[in-house]
């Protein structure tokens, strides 16, 4: 079924020119207030969705994890999200009728352990309490896979290790509170809890793949995009036009995610901060398909999925294409 709406609306993309002719009067965009989603922040930040959609109205919706999320998408509350690969691949194999459109972001995530625990590897993570955003997330999934590469298991699994969901944001007042000894936390929150005197453990690169995955990409309500071709295509030209302000206007961007940031969370992250974690991240609008594949793997390795989607049916980079072929 996916494939065949990715079909039919790579159909309608060439015979329909304007968002007038659409049939939804309203766009509703999910994301979190992570680095990681940076481009749903900057093209919120400078009206660029608004702009694109012109007189159909805008609707977002900040959420904690792609599993909060995927939830949004199944009662029928969210047209295009930003979420992690783990939560969207999760969908597919759940049948959600969701597709992948373009990619976010690469990498982006850090182990930090709380100031006084004595944690230097993965190994050490044996005995503790490790924060992730969200059971089923991006960063549960490759904690997961990390601790089974060490030989140790979650406690739900028979092993010792507490995986805790806390949302990014409210991770430094975990370890204030000692409730968490560590976390795998997208950036900034990495970056912000290693300024606040907690340990940096593992950077991006030591996570998984060298760095080389995916840590947020754009889905979309497949039954929207079929009515609504034009209002997904304006969509993804705004989503690459901050893609690509982010990338050649670095300062400028910066403020632009420090401003919502502030918004979303009430968290003002300084511009030093930013500048680590941005530097841990890599916004991109491509997608890696060799990763993702990989990723589904770990998601069902983790038992959040008992099959493997196929792909090449979850991924629909048509309006991506034209996007970048100027249409």
């Amino acid at each position: 079924m996916l494939g065949a709406v990715g079909v039919a609306t790579g159909a309608a993309l060439l015979g329909v020119s304007t968002v007038q002719a659409q049939k939804a009067t309203t766009v509703r965009i999910g994301y979190f207030p992570n680095l990681t989603h940076a481009p749903a922040l900057v093209a919120l930040e400078r009206g660029e969705f608004a702009k694109a959609f012109g007189k159909v109205t805008l609707q977002t919706k900040d959420f904690v994890s792609g599993t909060q999320l995927s939830e949004a998408f199944a009662a029928g509350t969210i047209d295009i999200g930003y979420i992690g690969p783990g939560p969207a691949i999760n969908a597919v194999a759940k049948g959600l009728p969701v597709q992948i459109i373009a990619g976010a972001s690469n990498a982006g995530a850090v182990l930090i352990a709380r100031k006084g625990v004595n944690i230097a590897t993965f190994k050490d993570l044996a005995g503790k309490k490790v924060g992730v955003p969200s059971l089923g997330n991006t960063q549960d999934i490759s904690l997961r896979h990390i601790l089974k590469e060490q030989g140790l298991k979650s406690q739900v699994d028979g092993g010792n290790v507490s995986i805790i969901p806390v949302a990014p944001a409210d991770v430094a007042a975990a370890f204030s509170s000692k409730s968490l000894d560590a976390a795998l936390v997208p950036e900034p929150w990495g970056a912000l809890l290693e300024s606040q005197g907690n340990k940096l453990v593992l950077d991006e690169k030591a996570i998984w793949r060298g760095g080389n995955y995916p840590s947020a990409v754009v889905i979309v309500n497949t039954q929207f995009a079929a009515d609504n071709p034009q209002l997904v295509q304006a969509f993804v030209k705004a989503h690459l036009n901050a893609v690509n302000f982010i990338l050649k206007n670095t300062p400028a961007a910066q403020a632009a995610i420090s401003a919502q940031l502030l918004k979303l969370t009430g968290q003002k992250v300084n511009a030093l901060v930013l500048q680590r974690a941005l530097a841990r991240t890599r916004i991109t609008a491509d997608i890696d398909m060799d990763a993702l594949k990989e990723y589904a793997d770990l998601n069902r390795e983790a038992g959040y999925a008992r099959e493997i989607p196929d792909l090449s049916k979850a991924v629909n980079l048509t309006y991506l294409n034209a996007a970048r072929a100027g249409k």
